[in-house]
């Protein structure tokens, strides 16, 4: 993380950090990394929700520290640490996933949190907790709808929401449905699917397999 959020930040684009648990010190160590955002797994209630966003901010709204050197060298060039103090609360984007049967059933309250700015699905554990889990990659009309119930409570709430995509088509059909915040593949998908189409080619000109590094 350390590594990876200023080498985001020196293209121009801005790093979401995804905690393991919304607790404080984890919350702190992603922030004073540098990240311009945080996304929280697994949130089950208002009370949670309200507990994370006090983490990430610094008081009057908040409850965060002040100390490290290192966040506003990530916010831009030549920001001063009493700039980025006074303008941190404001610039920075707060994340719960809505992946839990409780969660989902509290969606609404959830989007309503002062300070919070998106809602995120986690579709997998979301169709797992709601007792429609995805197979294969097929998605129970259960679960579809709890989906668009998200989109609907963030947008009505004047939040925006995200969901976790495997691919560009899943990625399209949910922008197309209203959701700001869609990824359109993994770094390790990415990877996997250059590789093997990569592999094909040469499997199909050699007209065999190899096995090693001069083949079989």
């Amino acid at each position: 993380m350390h590594e990876a959020v200023p080498a985001i930040t020196s293209y121009g684009v801005s790093p979401i950090v995804r905690v393991p648990d919304f607790q404080s010190w984890m919350i702190k160590r992603a922030l004073d990394a540098g990240a311009h955002g945080v996304l929280a797994p697994l949130v089950r209630t208002v009370e949670d929700t309200k507990a994370f966003v006090e983490a990430c901010r610094f008081p009057p709204q908040g409850k965060r520290g002040f100390g490290s050197p290192f966040p506003m060298d990530r916010f831009g060039r030549n920001v001063s640490a009493t700039q980025y103090l006074t303008e941190a609360n404001a610039n920075l984007l707060l994340s719960v996933q809505i992946e839990t049967r409780e969660a989902f059933d509290n969606v609404d309250s959830i989007a309503a949190v002062e300070g919070l700015d998106l809602l995120f699905v986690g579709p997998f554990d979301l169709g797992n907790g709601i007792g429609h889990p995805v197979l294969g990659s097929t998605f129970a009309p259960e679960l579809e709808q709890a989906i668009e119930k998200v989109v609907d409570s963030a947008h009505k709430a004047g939040k925006k929401a995200g969901i976790y995509c495997g691919n560009g088509k899943q990625a399209k059909k949910y922008a197309d449905l209203g959701y700001d915040l869609v990824n359109v593949v993994t770094d390790v998908g990415a990877l996997t699917s250059s590789l093997a189409s990569e592999m094909e080619i040469v499997t199909q000109k050699t007209g065999r397999a190899t096995s090693g590094p001069y083949g079989s």
